[in-house]
């Protein structure tokens, strides 16, 4: 057993896209990482070697966030991993970046079905799994929940999306609040419009669709992972420690 005193954030989905870097972040900032990821066990393994590369110490954990039901299981899972592979017994950041999308033209083709995987994952997931590690995140410790830009902008076809995304974000307020007592800080990163295989990849291999991105943004490019995961880094950074119950939207100024 290793024993560590550095922090240790847990970060869903980071296997790839925006987690992959927020996980890799958060290694350069001196935190040992814990990454989730639902079926991609190779490419977990690649970030885990790349945070030891950095002479961190990092584990990937499967885990399905729009599986509630599973929940209590992983988080003993991860009460043994703690205590046996870090020699801790608590966590010090959670975040919460688990999700996808979906590709309709509108609100009126979005099907029951699709609407409640969203909610599955996004919302009921990000409530019950932050519940259920209540006892394992440490006093003094953050949350960061991933949102999206587009709670605030509107885009055609991801009115689900969206919705659910703004239910995060005010979960995320009450979070703030009710956690304050043990100073443990709840904000959001709402990314903008950021090139990684979320979605199918729809921005990043689509030249049409980057113009169009480019022509409504304030600094004219595609957002890129890097771009996102410093903020999450800072977030849960001490020079953040008076930062809480806060949006912070990263998406180089679209729509403005």
């Amino acid at each position: 057993m290793e024993t560590t005193t550095a922090h240790i954030a847990l970060v869903t989905g980071g296997s790839r896209g925006l987690g992959k870097d927020i996980a890799l972040k958060l290694a350069a900032q001196g935190r040992d990482v814990i990454l989730t990821y639902n079926s991609k066990a190779e490419e977990a393994q690649e970030v885990v070697a790349a945070i030891r590369a950095q002479g961190r110490s990092a584990l990937a954990l499967q885990l399905n966030t729009g599986r509630s039901d599973s929940f209590a299981a992983f988080v003993q899972h991860l009460q043994q991993v703690l205590e046996q592979d870090f020699g801790r017994k608590g966590i010090d950041f959670l975040v919460n970046n688990a999700g996808h999308g979906i590709t309709v033209p509108s609100f009126a083709d979005t099907t029951e079905a699709q609407f409640d995987e969203l909610v599955q994952v996004h919302l009921k997931g990000v409530f019950f799994l932050t519940q259920q590690l209540l006892p394992l995140l440490n006093d003094g410790g953050a949350i960061v929940n991933i949102s999206t830009g587009l709670t605030r902008f509107t885009h055609p076809g991801a009115g689900a999306y969206a919705s659910v995304k703004a239910g995060v974000e005010t979960l995320t307020r009450y979070m703030a609040k009710e956690l304050g007592h043990r100073y443990i800080r709840a904000n959001v990163v709402a990314p903008g419009a950021i090139a990684t295989d979320f979605n199918g990849a729809r921005l990043r291999d689509n030249a049409q669709v980057q113009d169009m991105i480019k022509s409504i943004t304030a600094l004219p490019r595609i957002g890129q992972a890097d771009d996102v995961g410093g903020v999450v880094a800072f977030l849960c950074s001490d020079d953040a420690k008076w930062i809480s119950g806060q949006r912070i939207e990263v998406a180089g100024g679209m729509y403005l």
